[in-house]
């Protein structure tokens, strides 16, 4: 593409690079100038425009980011693919669920060559309908075919919409006092709800050992359960304490306790004959964003969660301060 200014004479089919406002009307940038457009500038006096002239197998900015945008989000996605303007192309969730991204491949595509970007949400991200997760944008009016197509290539199927898989969830909460306690029920409803996962069962036990791994027995027996969360009326600060010890006792496994993300370090997490077992913290008593939503979301879309990957949560896992912790950490 060469970019620059040229004579009027010259300037029939170009890309006008720059707005020109006339006493009669305004000639947008972007446009294609043609015939009536060149005698309105000769009209009112002008010799030249800065414009962008495409060179033989260059692609114009609105065709370059719908067909990137196209390989990119293939279909059966999940994703709707947005109409495009001015080079760009954004792309949409069609229902709620996690952003599908692999970042290797996006990062590779924006290596290719400097007027081709694509920008995500972050991997992982809970997307509701209609969410934005991606932007397609052709900087310049035009790239080279060449490089679309191996931005094409190397973009293939990145992106895309996890969407849930595991939509029967299981509550068991234990209490330490007289009666239970009924609070946290309604921020993990609207956990689920919010990925259209449902609570299938919900139960109140003691908070011990042996009646905490009754009542997981019982609901591995049931097998009506695709996903087991449990909240203890005592925050479980060992992997020897109630919760992780009646997991074990029932006959299933606990592959992770703790977490670096705060609020959420006292996450356990396990499994009771092939269901996933989620200990939460105390904190996702609270609607605010903790560690265990991350975790949550990613089992109810069908996304394995290891302790490797936990492990690797750290970066970017200092959340906003919630004035409820009993050690302040923020001195006055």
């Amino acid at each position: 593409m060469k970019f620059g200014p040229l004579a009027l004479d010259e300037a029939l089919g170009v890309i006008l690079a720059h707005s020109i406002d006339l006493p009669e009307g305004r000639l947008r940038k972007g446009m294609r100038i043609d015939a009536e457009s060149i005698d309105k500038l000769r009209y009112f006096g002008l010799s030249e425009v800065v414009a962008a002239r495409l060179d033989p197998g260059d692609v114009h900015e609105d065709a370059a980011a719908l067909e990137l945008a196209q390989a990119l989000a293939r279909k059966g996605s999940g994703l709707k693919i947005g109409r495009p303007g001015t080079g760009r192309v954004n792309l949409f969730a069609e229902g709620a669920g996690l952003a599908r991204i692999d970042a290797a491949q996006v990062h590779a595509v924006n290596r290719i060559h400097p007027m081709i970007t694509v920008a995500t949400v972050p991997e992982w991200q809970r997307m509701g309908h209609g969410g934005m997760v991606a932007t397609v944008k052709i900087i310049s009016y035009a790239v080279p075919g060449q490089a679309l197509a191996a931005a094409c290539g190397a973009g293939r199927g990145a992106l895309g919409l996890q969407g849930v898989q595991r939509p029967r969830v299981t509550l068991i909460r234990t209490f330490t006092g007289a009666t239970p306690d009924e609070s946290g029920v309604a921020a993990i409803s609207d956990r689920l709800d919010r990925l259209g996962a449902r609570l299938v069962a919900e139960s109140n036990v003691a908070h011990a050992e042996d009646s905490l791994s009754r009542d997981l027995a019982a609901v591995r027996d049931v097998a009506q359960s695709d996903l087991i969360l449990l909240l203890t009326g005592s925050a479980t600060s060992d992997p020897d304490d109630v919760g992780p010890a009646a997991l074990r006792l029932a006959g299933g496994q606990v592959t992770r306790f703790g977490m670096p993300v705060d609020p959420g370090n006292l996450l356990f997490l396990g499994a009771l004959a092939g269901v996933p077992v989620i200990g939460l913290p105390g904190c996702a008593r609270s609607p605010a964003l903790n560690g265990a939503d991350w975790v949550l979301e990613r089992l109810l879309c069908g996304v394995e969660v290891t302790s490797e990957d936990i492990a690797g949560m750290g970066v970017g896992g200092l959340l906003k301060e919630i004035p409820s912790r009993p050690q302040p950490r923020d001195p006055k």
